[in-house]
């Protein structure tokens, strides 16, 4: 039995509290069906600034249909914003684990307003270690960045090897790392940083910051609108599905290896996939499922300002300290995630 197998065994019997903050995005939802499913206790703070109430609504169905009973009893929302210590301290209040994952997250967005992605992304972040160590959590897992590694050409991609950032975001982001080792060595605080690539899967909003070229294009191959790849479509990225992520967050949270906190961690495969396969791979899954849609060519203009040429992630130190075992593949992440992805776009 794998280390995360035991640890969902585990949780079933042993209900703790955790704070998901920005629960009502993209990997907060996903977080928040699983805890659900295992029985666990949730706070979900979100300012609804880029998440959605109905992610949260399908997350609390989908654990209701799952585990065949109502785990709404078991969610306390509260509508607040990381950027408030307030609201930090309010929802920290009597938790035993962190999982956060609120930031606004777009590099375009960041060099766009510097300003605001700074106060939400470093200022929140402060604020959100400052409630979590008063409150005495057990451990504070937060989303880092593969965008720290910025100009580092080196593949695959080394925890401890970073380059210059490339945009405001990836600064933040890298700023999140070191106050929160900066807190790990003054406070004796239990952090955890996870450094994700390019996640996808259900509930990813087309204009969100995590592979968002995925929904983007199902939505127009489905409706037969012009699909457009920025650069060559030889940009290569690690793509990872959502339950890879839900599960090397729970390992975090939950490991009794010292060594692994105040540490980060890539969040991948190991793998690489170009913009021009993984569009053919979504165009031919899409094509078996659609009646009457046919091949079609992308469009291919400028490379985006701020983004990287390749992504590959190595997932050693992972495995090593945290026994992450990726379940999925991209093509097999892509096939549990294509329904959801169809539904979306009707």
């Amino acid at each position: 039995m794998t280390t995360y197998k035991k640890l969902e065994e585990y949780l079933k019997d042993h209900q703790n509290t955790w704070l998901i903050t920005g629960v009502a995005g993209f990997i907060g939802s996903n977080l928040l069906e699983k805890l659900l499913i295992l029985n666990q206790k949730v706070v979900g703070l979100d300012s609804f600034e880029t998440g959605y109430q109905n992610n949260i609504d399908e997350a609390i169905q989908d654990a209701n249909n799952i585990t065949g009973k109502d785990t709404s009893d078991n969610f306390k929302f509260i509508k607040g914003d990381i950027r408030s210590l307030g609201d930090c301290k309010k929802a920290c209040d009597k938790v035993d684990y962190v999982l956060h994952q609120a930031a606004i997250g777009s590099v375009p967005r960041s060099i766009e307003d510097p300003i605001g992605t700074n106060e939400a992304n470093i200022d929140g972040f402060v604020n959100m270690l400052l409630a979590s160590r008063d409150a005495k959590v057990k451990r504070f897992v937060y989303a880092a960045s593969s965008s720290s590694y910025g100009d580092n050409t080196d593949l695959p991609k080394i925890e401890d090897m970073i380059g210059n950032p490339l945009s405001p975001y990836a600064v933040t982001k890298l700023v999140n790392e070191l106050y929160a080792s900066v807190f790990a060595k003054n406070y004796d605080f239990k952090t955890i940083g996870l450094r994700y690539f390019n996640i996808f899967g259900k509930r990813q909003d087309p204009n969100g910051a995590y592979a968002a070229v995925i929904p983007k294009w199902v939505a127009s191959i489905i409706n037969n609108e012009d699909v457009f790849i920025n650069g060559d479509g030889e940009t290569s990225r690690d793509f990872c599905y959502i339950d890879n992520t839900v599960q090397i967050n729970l390992l975090a949270a939950l490991t009794d290896n010292d060594e692994a906190t105040d540490q980060v961690y890539n969040v991948a495969l190991n793998d690489r996939t170009s913009l021009n396969q993984l569009y053919r791979m979504i165009e031919e899954k899409l094509i078996k499922r659609i009646q009457g849609l046919e091949k079609k060519e992308p469009i291919y203009r400028d490379f985006r300002s701020g983004d990287v040429r390749h992504s590959q992630a190595s997932i050693d130190k992972a495995k090593k300290f945290l026994d992450y075992q990726p379940k999925y593949k991209i093509s097999e992440g892509l096939d549990e995630a294509i329904g959801w992805y169809i539904n979306s776009v009707k």
